[in-house]
C-alpha cells in the first residue's frame, strides 16, 4: 500500500469516528490517488485534482464542484504532515446544487411499483418480498431510503411498531412510530424472510437474497427498472445508464409532501405544525422542511391561499 493510500485509509477512518459517514469520498478518492502515482507525483496538485474531478461525462457541473471538494478536505488533511500538497481553492469548479423537483408518486403508481417488486424472480422468493416491503415501508414512514436499509433487527420494534433510526445523515438517532398497519405488514414481511432465509448471518432487517443487507446501488437500480416497468422512467439506452426519473428518495418527498396538503387542506396551523414534522423527517433545520411549500406547485397554491385568507382575517 502506498503512502497515499494509508493516509487516504486514515483520513477515512478518523472522518468517521467523528461521525461523519463520508461513503462517496470512501469509494471516489481512491481513483484520485491512482491518477497521482500513475502521473508519478508524490503528493496531491491543483492540476491533477481539477483533472480528476472533471473526467467524468455527461454529468451536472455540481458533480465536478462535488468531487473537488472531497478533494479539498483530503488535500488539507495532508497538508499537515506534508507541506508540498496543493488544495484547490474554493472557486474551482464552484457550482450551485439545486435540488431536484421530486416526483409526487400517486396512490396508483405506489401501488404498481409494489405490485412490480413482488413480481421480482429469484430463487427464493425473498427478492421480491423484500423490495415491495421497503416500497412500503418509505411510503408509509418517510425514511431516508439509507435510513430504511440500514435497519438493524434490534431497530425494529414489531410490537410496539417503533422504528429505532440511528446515525442519520446528520450523525443524530430518533425514533419514528409507524401505523398498524405498517406494523402488520413488517411482522408479515419478518415471519416471511425468516422461513426464507434461515441460515443468514447480517443483522440487517431487510435482506437481499443471500440473507445480506441490501446494497445502495443495487436497490437504487431495482428501483429504477421497476419505475420502467411502469412508464416511470424511459426505456434505458444501454444496461449501464438507465435514464433519469423518479427515484427512491422521491418516496420520501412524496410522504412529507402528503402531509402538508392534508393538513392544509384540513385547515390546520402548519407553520405550528411544521417543527413537529422536521423532527419526524429527521431534518436538521425547519428550512429543509419548508422546501417542500416551495418545490412542489399544489403546496405553494395552498400556502398562498393560507396566506391570503390570514390577511383577510387580520391575523
Amino acid at each position: 500500500m502506498s503512502r497515499l493510500d494509508e493516509e487516504l485509509t486514515a483520513y477515512i477512518a478518523t472522518r468517521r469516528a467523528l461521525g461523519a459517514k463520508l461513503c462517496e469520498p470512501a469509494r471516489t478518492l481512491r481513483g484520485l490517488v491512482e491518477l497521482v502515482e500513475r502521473e508519478g507525483s508524490e503528493t496531491i496538485t491543483t492540476p491533477l485534482a481539477v483533472r480528476w474531478a472533471t473526467e467524468s461525462v455527461g454529468v451536472q457541473p455540481s458533480t465536478w464542484a462535488r468531487k473537488l471538494s472531497h478533494v479539498r478536505g483530503f488535500a488539507t488533511w495532508l497538508s499537515v504532515t506534508d507541506p508540498y500538497t496543493e488544495i484547490p481553492p474554493r472557486q474551482l469548479l464552484c457550482a450551485r446544487h439545486r435540488r431536484r423537483t421530486p416526483h409526487i408518486f400517486s396512490d396508483q403508481e405506489i401501488d404498481a411499483l409494489m405490485a412490480g417488486a413482488a413480481r421480482l424472480g429469484s430463487p427464493k422468493g425473498l427478492r421480491a418480498v423484500t423490495h415491495r416491503t421497503l416500497i412500503g415501508l418509505l411510503a408509509a414512514t418517510g425514511l431516508r431510503p439509507g435510513e430504511a436499509l440500514a435497519l438493524n433487527l434490534s431497530d425494529v420494534d414489531l410490537v410496539n411498531g417503533i422504528l429505532s433510526v440511528r446515525w442519520t445523515k446528520f450523525g443524530k438517532c430518533r425514533f419514528v412510530p409507524v401505523e398498524d398497519s405498517a406494523r402488520l405488514a413488517l411482522t408479515s414481511y419478518a415471519e416471511v424472510r425468516d422461513r426464507l432465509s434461515a441460515d443468514r448471518h447480517s443483522p440487517a432487517f431487510l435482506v437481499s437474497e443471500r440473507g445480506e443487507r441490501l446494497g445502495h446501488g443495487a436497490t437504487r437500480r431495482t428501483f429504477a427498472i421497476l419505475s420502467q416497468a411502469i412508464g416511470l422512467r424511459p426505456r434505458p439506452i444501454s444496461r449501464r445508464h438507465l435514464g433519469r426519473g423518479p427515484r427512491l428518495q422521491d418516496i420520501r418527498h412524496t410522504f412529507a409532501t402528503r402531509r402538508l396538503i392534508e393538513w392544509y387542506r384540513a385547515g390546520l396551523d402548519v407553520e405550528r405544525m411544521l417543527p413537529g414534522l422536521m423532527t419526524y423527517l429527521g431534518h436538521a433545520s425547519v428550512e429543509s422542511t419548508y422546501w417542500y411549500i416551495q418545490a412542489v406547485p399544489e403546496l405553494l397554491h395552498l400556502a398562498s391561499e393560507r396566506g391570503t385568507t390570514r390577511s383577510e382575517d387580520g391575523v
